[in-house]
């Protein structure tokens, strides 16, 4: 057995490399002729039953609008009722014939087959499932005064997605339905502070690579892994070590520092154009997709990197990204409005 091993371990990295480049050409052509017949054909959701899980701010929220400028219909799910029911009456004005709201909590497997069975009896159908719902925790690991206060994150993250899916599947089959999910490039990326975070995000991508085996043509799934977008995160809303949802936006400043922030009207038209065109993968925006293939060759690098700017200077909250943010004073230029303004709502 040693003998194989050391066999393949000679043999196998050079002829996996041969392989790649010999079909690399063939295969980027195949995806970009495939690509542009989806687009042509893309699907039509006028009429269609959407499920929005975290529809009550952000993507969530303006997935609802862009669903509903389609003539979708739409079950927004959420835990705050009154702000689900604002998103419900717009979502409404903008064109979709018809939304129900439904309060719930994600991470709670009676509450997933409620929402998924209430959708069923009122529409009758379900054909996108879209599992948005998410929170981040920030808090280096070694600060945590419990560590269980982070549970939630796993708990909404991923569980709260998957119990989702488990429920809406047979469903979905019926009609050859799609799932999208919201990941994040925080997947792939190693960021301090945002440890349960990008662990969870990591655990969603993954899982929905695995279950798009098993589930082969059967229902289309569609991993969004967005960078930067208005939110209720990037105006600065943390679990905090302690367990407690709070507005910081200085440690947001931390921590996003240069990094311009995504429209959130723009990147749920490419969400939907995305999911609709049955992609497998969409980033967005499209340059993040860079940081995956630093992630791949030169991991040392972005570790480093982040050590560097995010955890260097003289305090948690006088970082390196902190500086540049602070002396470049391009925060007016890379932050949308509504992020510098928590008060403000996204067009």
């Amino acid at each position: 057995m040693v003998f194989i091993h050391g066999i393949l371990n000679i043999l196998v990295p050079p002829l996996g490399l041969v392989l790649l480049l010999s079909i690399l050409p063939s295969y980027l052509l195949f995806k970009f002729l495939y690509f542009v017949v989806r687009s042509v054909f893309s699907e039509n959701v006028a009429g269609k039953v959407i499920l929005i899980t975290g529809a009550s701010s952000g993507i969530g929220e303006h997935l609802a609008y862009e669903y509903g400028r389609r003539g979708a219909r739409l079950a927004l799910v959420a835990r705050r009722e009154n702000r689900l029911k604002e998103v419900a009456s717009k979502a409404m004005l903008l064109g979709s014939p018809d939304v129900i709201t439904i309060p719930a909590d994600v991470s709670i497997v009676q509450d997933c087959k409620r929402f998924v069975d209430s959708t069923l009896n009122h529409f009758g159908r379900l054909d996108h499932l879209v599992n948005n719902a998410g929170i981040v925790p920030l808090c280096l690991f070694e600060h945590s005064t419990d560590i269980t206060n982070f549970a939630p994150a796993m708990d909404i993250n991923f569980w709260g997605s998957a119990y989702c899916t488990y429920f809406s599947i047979p469903h979905l089959r019926k009609c050859k339905g799609k799932i999208v999910v919201i990941a994040s490039a925080a997947g792939w990326l190693p960021a301090p502070r945002m440890i349960f975070y990008n662990a969870s995000k990591a655990a969603v991508i993954s899982f929905y690579e695995n279950l798009r085996t098993e589930l082969g043509r059967d229902i289309g799934i569609t991993i969004v892994t967005p960078g930067l977008v208005e939110s209720e995160m990037t105006q600065g809303k943390f679990l905090s070590k302690d367990g407690r949802m709070v507005l910081d936006q200085e440690m947001r400043d931390v921590q996003v520092s240069l990094m311009p922030i995504r429209s959130v009207t723009e990147a749920v038209k490419a969400i939907v154009n995305s999911a609709c065109r049955g992609d497998s993968y969409l980033t967005e925006p499209a340059w993040v997709r860079t940081t995956f293939y630093w992630k791949i060759f030169c991991p040392q690098v972005l570790e480093l990197w982040n050590r560097w700017l995010l955890i260097s200077g003289s305090s948690e909250r006088d970082t390196i990204s902190k500086k540049l943010l602070d002396l470049t004073s391009l925060k007016k230029y890379l932050y949308p409005e509504s992020v510098r303004n928590p008060k403000l709502k996204p067009n």
